[in-house]
């Protein structure tokens, strides 16, 4: 059995070296997995939900299989029903499960980033979190958040802004 704590090394290192590929500014924060889930992250650091994004792996059910990185503001839901299945062109969708989720890319669900993603993965962007000064999100593991301005998410590969994407919560 593989050590995850070398698995979870390794990860944040290829995140913390495609943020430095790309030139800019970031902040990381160190934190306790156990504190991982975004709700959590905000209560615990004392960081405004609206300050933290979530990249959410999004499958097809039906085979061949299909995925997506949708990112959103803590404060919204993605809409995979309607949105996120007419970008994937399929009929039904769901939240990628955490073992797709890992074997896809490397990522424990609490840590999953936009940054490293396999390079042929489509990432989906709300606009609220473009409008936002900085947003903090996965670093790849659970014990590691970034802080990054929303803009550097657009030179990522096949990043697209799109208007519907998710909706507040209620």
């Amino acid at each position: 059995m593989s050590d995850p704590s070398a698995s979870a090394d390794a990860i944040e290192r290829q995140v913390l070296t495609a943020l430095d590929a790309l030139g800019v500014a970031y902040e990381r924060l160190e934190c306790d997995p156990d504190y991982a889930d975004t709700a959590r992250f905000s209560e615990h650091y004392g960081i405004a939900l609206q300050e933290s994004a979530n990249c959410i792996v999004v499958a097809s059910k039906k085979a061949p299989k299909q995925f997506c990185a949708c990112v959103g503001l803590a404060t919204t839901r993605l809409d995979v029903n309607r949105t996120v299945r007419r970008l994937m062109g399929v009929s039904k969708v769901s939240f990628a499960t955490p073992e797709e989720t890992r074997e896809l890319t490397g990522m424990l669900i609490g840590g999953v980033t936009p940054f490293a993603l396999p390079p042929d993965l489509p990432l989906y962007i709300d606009p609220t979190v473009m409008a936002m000064e900085r947003v903090w999100v996965g670093g790849g593991s659970r014990a590691l958040k970034v802080a990054v301005a929303p803009a550097v998410l657009l030179r990522l590969p096949h990043a697209e802004v799109v208007e519907g994407l998710a909706t507040p919560f209620e």
